[in-house]
């Protein structure tokens, strides 16, 4: 395994900006004067620990240029509200727009930061109502949130599922509609170490179904964290980040989604 210290945004990784948008993604910046490939999305489109992410493996591969516009905590309300990233996504000659994390976005329950999407800010009246024994105060970030109360193990819960999950449809597919190049969604399933930390909300495929008619292609595949697969020593990480590191996807599933994804851009180009 390889240590390296942090970089200016806390974290180890190379990042950049682009003119137009105040997020910070993954570096070195690509450059933007001939045609590419907008990889948009999450914590597993940046690479967080890992040397190569599956855009610089299609960019090899492709022989042009796949800009990763992958940015940390990011969901779709983040996605959504940057002009600048839509005008980015709007140059390219294609998209591939990793599917967001389906909890990671303000709805009639609780608001997110407009940014970090990860972070819980306040819980709305309907939460208040519906779970009026609970106490907000300490809660900090959405997966805290919901585990909290999927702990409860009754039927509120659900109300909370299916909140988020038509809001998710309805915002990506109002997403989809201002991306003017042929997307090619890419829906992953990350497979981590221990049940509890699976997506307590995961992306359904009749959600992914209702999508389709706004997409050229859709891509659909599992994936392990490097502590289930036994990559993690083949990780980039400083010396104090080792359980972050085993909670995010490793070289060769980087190298797997690129198999996977390359097909359908080679069919749309």
């Amino acid at each position: 395994m390889s240590y390296h210290q942090a970089g200016p945004c806390g974290h180890e990784d190379a990042v950049c900006q682009y003119a137009g948008s105040k997020r910070w993604f993954r570096g070195p910046a690509s450059a933007l004067a001939k045609p590419y490939v907008a990889c948009v999305g999450g914590d597993e489109t940046f690479g967080r620990f890992v040397e190569t992410p599956f855009p610089a493996v299609l960019e090899a591969r492709l022989g042009e240029t796949c800009a990763n516009f992958g940015s940390l905590f990011c969901g779709v309300e983040a996605m959504s509200r940057d002009q600048g990233l839509l005008d980015l996504i709007n140059r390219s000659q294609l998209c591939v727009l990793q599917a967001p994390c389906v909890s990671y976005q303000s709805n009639r329950f609780y608001r997110v930061h407009s940014r970090r999407n990860d972070r819980f800010l306040e819980p709305m009246q309907d939460l208040v109502d519906l779970y009026p024994e609970e106490d907000f105060t300490e809660v900090h970030f959405v997966r805290h949130l919901l585990g909290k109360l999927h702990a409860k193990s009754d039927a509120r819960f659900d109300l909370i599922a299916q909140e988020l999950r038509a809001g998710w449809v309805r915002n990506l597919q109002s997403l989809l509609g201002r991306i003017v190049p042929p997307v090619a969604l890419l829906c992953l399933r990350v497979q981590r170490d221990h049940a509890h930390e699976q997506e307590m909300i995961p992306v359904e495929d009749a959600m992914i179904d209702q999508l389709r008619p706004k997409c050229a292609g859709v891509v659909q595949r599992s994936v392990c964290v490097s502590g289930e697969s036994d990559e993690l020593e083949d990780m980039l990480f400083g010396t104090l980040q080792v359980p972050m590191a085993a909670h995010m996807i490793g070289p060769s599933a980087h190298r797997a989604i690129a198999d996977a994804v390359l097909p359908v851009l080679l069919d749309l180009n």
